[in-house]
């Protein structure tokens, strides 16, 4: 079930980061992807404690990214890690480069 729940947010043409609202990393995430131009439908913030199977999420999520921590921010179908991958990526100038070859940028 959390294997298929994942699964199904996972989008070619979406930004989608599953996190805990009260995780800090996961507030600063969502505060630099909100500041940049993507389409308000093309990105999603996925509350997994609104889940009832949390820890099954999260263990899906290690098979599939090698780590259980989040957040966990996909571009497109391809996870690009959590908050400090993101920031390496904004500050290497990639980040709106993949982003615009998803096509979520405004």
């Amino acid at each position: 079930m959390a294997q298929q729940f994942v699964n199904s947010k996972i989008k070619a043409d979406k930004v989608v980061v599953f996190i805990k609202p009260t995780c800090p990393y996961c507030r600063k995430t969502i505060e630099l992807l909100k500041q940049l131009p993507i389409k308000l439908e093309s990105l999603e913030f996925v509350d997994i404690t609104a889940h009832s199977d949390t820890n099954g999420i999260q263990n899906y999520l290690q098979q599939l990214t090698g780590a259980r921590t989040v957040p966990r921010v996909f571009i497109g179908k391809e996870c690009i890690g959590g908050c400090s991958d993101l920031i390496t990526l904004e500050q290497n100038g990639q980040l709106l480069q993949k982003l615009q070859q998803i096509g979520v940028l405004q």
